[in-house]
């Protein structure tokens, strides 16, 4: 029978109370925003906000937002910034963890509404979301990318990067990496060197921490990455063989990070994950210092200041490492991931999984001789820039400046264009 009007309508209200009443009781699918908004006491307003963070994900992507938590505040006392969410667990979590002023934004008719009214140049963006096109479409503001670590990946290398006005990098070997293997890109002249902001806390911290009586090895694996050319993860193929031989050799100990999405796509990892923690929670201690442990905490620094040596995978930590001047061990995927040259791979011992039950000897040799250290050192710059203590958040503010600056230029040679 035909639907009536009437009938049509009474539809779609059935589903509108349906799905507001799915969205509070929180039983959406994962990664899936609630849309519980604040867009009713917003609209009319306007707000002080320089700066808008654009982070559209759920719980679950947190950390991607929380290593730039000290950064932003930094920025907040010149600027103020404001992070908008659409997905009102995420906007608690933030409040409470962050100490930014959060706004919960389901539609964006009321982001059009508030931002047409409000001094806001600047929108930065943590990830490569589909739903940061909600907010790239305001042509009044700059939009930046400042993703959530750099690395040899080559899916670092995206083309979505394309839809920023300009991608904030680490340094130097990022940009070299995007002109390398991007298409249609001037990366020379749309990349942004701005350091580790990350790393200026951690730095202070470690030179805070006074080392064990045993050597300490970090294994932090990376995930197994979202399609099978980015599976760079070791865990499943290394992980159980890295740290058993390390415990048993009963000279070092170990700190077990995981990445906080390991698992999620392949059961494998979650097993070897699995497998990792309870092989560590029973192993015997070292012979003096503290026992071996998983970390899980929000902050990577804890486990930077407390370690000598770090094996990982081809991924970001292995960047930030490098800022500790420390011996790095970096595994060799065994599976299909494509794996460029790059001046720290071409240098760092390279693990397979067939070495990983002997990973004890090579963590000997480079504790003992670190046979590679001036040239590492030499490429820290290279990778990161001015790494002292303080020096790239100073650039970052340096940086958003200048970006807003851009901003208040263009958007007056626009308005002069109209009124012509």
């Amino acid at each position: 029978m035909p639907v009536t009007p009437r009938g049509a309508t009474l539809r779609r209200r059935i589903r509108s109370t349906g799905g507001r009443l799915i969205r509070r009781l929180g039983l959406l699918p994962a990664g899936t925003p609630d849309g519980v908004g604040e867009d009713a006491a917003l609209l009319g307003t306007s707000w002080r906000y320089e700066v808008i963070v654009y982070f559209a994900d759920t719980p679950e992507a947190l950390y991607q937002l929380e290593q730039w938590y000290d950064t932003l505040r930094a920025l907040d006392e010149s600027h103020p910034v404001v992070v908008v969410t659409r997905d009102s667990r995420t906007a608690r979590a933030i409040r409470a963890d962050s100490g930014l002023d959060v706004r919960t934004v389901a539609h964006y008719t009321t982001l059009d509404d508030v931002l047409g009214r409000s001094a806001t140049k600047l929108a930065l963006y943590v990830n490569h979301n589909p739903e940061n096109f909600t907010c790239l479409r305001f042509g009044n503001l700059v939009h930046a990318s400042l993703m959530h670590g750099d690395s040899d990946k080559l899916v670092s290398v995206s083309n979505q990067t394309k839809a920023y006005d300009f991608s904030f990098v680490a340094g130097q070997a990022a940009v070299d990496r995007m002109a390398r293997f991007s298409t249609l890109y001037d990366a020379p002249s749309r990349c942004v060197p701005v350091g580790r902001p990350q790393l200026d806390g951690q730095l202070r911290r470690r030179a805070e921490t006074a080392r064990g009586p045993v050597p300490t090895v970090l294994y932090a694996p990376t995930w197994e990455g979202g399609q099978p050319s980015a599976e760079y993860g070791s865990l499943a193929t290394h992980g159980r063989a890295i740290v058993r031989s390390l415990v048993e050799s009963g000279r070092y100990r170990v700190i077990y990070r995981p990445h906080p999405l390991t698992g999620v796509r392949d059961a494998r990892y979650g097993d070897a994950d699995s497998a990792v923690r309870e092989y560590l929670a029973h192993a015997p201690a070292p012979a003096e210092g503290p026992g071996h442990a998983t970390d899980t905490g929000p902050d990577l620094g804890p486990a930077f200041a407390a370690a000598d040596l770090l094996v990982c995978d081809v991924s970001g930590v292995a960047m930030d490492w490098l800022a500790t001047g420390e011996p790095i061990i970096i595994t060799r995927p065994g599976s299909g991931a494509v794996v460029a040259s790059s001046p720290l791979l071409d240098l760092a011992p390279r693990l397979t999984a067939e070495q990983a039950g002997n990973v004890a000897a090579l963590v000997e040799r480079e504790l003992g001789e670190d046979p590679t250290r001036q040239r590492r050192l030499a490429l820290r710059e290279h990778y990161l820039g001015d790494t002292r203590p303080g020096a790239a958040t100073a650039r970052f503010i340096a940086a958003c400046e200048q970006l807003m600056a851009i901003r208040d230029r263009e958007v007056a040679r626009v308005e002069a264009e109209i009124s012509r």
